[in-house]
């Protein structure tokens, strides 16, 4: 429970515990958001680690004269935590495929996100690589689902590529132009809130939709 507890409470505040890992880390904050990034994306294990609020935190530390954190090194290292997240996400998925069609138990793979991915590529497909990046949960699982279903690995890759460019740079972005804005500064607790409601908002639309279709 207190696991769960850390979790939710760096999510919500993940600005003070960003300007924290600066304060106690300096240099080091870019490796730790490399790895949050990348396990983010790279592992079915850690859907639950912040994405999109991360992102636009990481921009409000880039903006300033005295920003703690460097602009390109933050948007070089997050496309690559992204992108090479991906990659790996897809091998796991690929080679775990047999025996998820022999429906051998997986301890740490969560079918419920696993079948509301399925039906996102059954929607979007192959587009959903680029198209998930802004759906938590999805994000995670769409890597894992086209190694999984055996996408051409070429056209997979310039998905991801894509993909994580635009979730990286759009994200990032935004938080460095508009989070120094005084209201957005003075509420940034809010808006990470917002943001983090609507970026569920898109899947919680769909279960929805899926419900009422089937009922």
């Amino acid at each position: 429970m207190e696991f769960i507890h850390n979790i939710i409470d760096f999510i919500v505040h993940v600005d003070d515990h960003l300007k924290s890992l600066v304060s106690n880390y300096g240099t080091w904050t870019y490796l730790i958001l490399f790895a949050i990034v990348f396990c983010e994306t790279g592992l079915v294990v850690t859907p639950f680690l912040p994405g999109d609020s991360l992102l636009f935190v990481v921009g409000t530390l880039c903006a300033g004269e005295d920003a703690p954190l460097n602009l390109a090194y933050c948007l070089g290292l997050l496309s690559a935590a992204a992108i090479l997240g991906d990659t790996v996400n897809y091998f796991i998925g690929h080679k775990l495929a047999p025996q998820i069609f022999r429906n051998e138990n997986i301890k740490f793979l969560n079918r419920d996100h696993l079948k509301r991915t399925e039906e996102f590529f059954h929607k979007y497909g192959g587009k959903t690589i680029i198209i998930a990046r802004f759906v938590p949960i999805v994000r995670t699982f769409a890597p894992f689902v086209a190694g999984m279903g055996n996408m051409n690995y070429l056209r997979f890759l310039s998905y991801n590529v894509i993909g994580g460019l635009l979730w990286v740079f759009s994200m990032t972005l935004a938080g460095y132009f508009f989070g120094k804005i005084p209201i957005v500064e003075k509420n940034l607790e809010k808006v990470i809130f917002l943001i983090i409601v609507l970026s569920i908002l898109p899947a919680i639309i769909e279960l929805w939709r899926a419900k009422k279709s089937k009922g």
